[in-house]
């Protein structure tokens, strides 16, 4: 039977933590892959890269994996009561629930974080705790049915570990090997451990006004899952 496996699509998504899984999970066996929003129009992400969605919220079919990406535009979604009612129905019924960087504040907004470890973009890490989840600084974190990955670039390591679940490990370096995904970066600056301290004092400079702005809907999110 065709695996359904649907990615949020949403304005000011990141794109590559849409596309980075997406070139992965599309490329197994007897998957049919849906870019979801609430029509058809075509979005822009938060680099200007104009996607389209596939199907909508009403006419998407019951998913065997959801897929929140992350994004300058989550903030609105925390608040969008369409789009968590959404999330949650789908996640009731799907064998994977997950997400790709700052799309597991979107999860835990939805109340779908509670008691679970997680993790995302190491900038908003501290989000996660108020949203109910176990925070764990690790690339990739599984809890049950539940797949997180950390910021952007991780979307990739997330979707080949998701990959080995949904088929087996030889399907999995197969596409890894196709992709020939072989990171070698020329800096050793992709994490806050591993970043020259003027780059990561940059880093947390850009990220501050966004990191105050979520850490305020992140508080108006856990004040409404305490009440429910």
């Amino acid at each position: 039977m065709t695996l359904q496996i649907g990615f949020l699509l949403f304005p000011q998504v990141q794109q590559l933590d849409l596309t980075g899984p997406y070139d992965v999970l599309a490329s197994l066996p007897d998957v049919k892959v849906h870019l979801i929003w609430k029509d058809l129009l075509p979005v822009t992400s938060s680099t200007g890269l104009m996607l389209k969605p596939t199907t909508t919220f009403e006419d998407c079919p019951a998913l065997d994996v959801i897929c929140v990406p992350g994004g300058s535009g989550v903030g609105a979604l925390m608040e969008d009561e369409q789009t968590l009612g959404f999330i949650k129905a789908q996640a009731a019924t799907a064998r994977y629930v997950t997400s790709v960087c700052t799309g597991a504040l979107v999860l835990g907004a939805a109340g779908l974080l509670k008691g679970k470890r997680a993790t995302t973009h190491w900038a908003y890490h501290e989000l996660l705790a108020p949203l109910g989840a176990i925070a764990v600084k690790d690339r990739v974190v599984r809890d049950g049915n539940l797949l997180t990955g950390g910021g952007i670039t991780a979307g990739i390591d997330f979707a080949l570990t998701l990959a080995a679940e949904l088929f087996d490990q030889d399907t999995a370096e197969l596409v890894q090997l196709q992709l020939e995904y072989a990171p070698a970066p020329p800096f050793q600056a992709g994490s806050p451990e591993s970043a020259p301290a003027n780059v990561l004092q940059e880093a947390r400079k850009r990220a501050a006004g966004s990191l105050k702005l979520r850490a305020q809907i992140t508080e108006r999110a856990a004040a409404k899952l305490d009440r429910t």
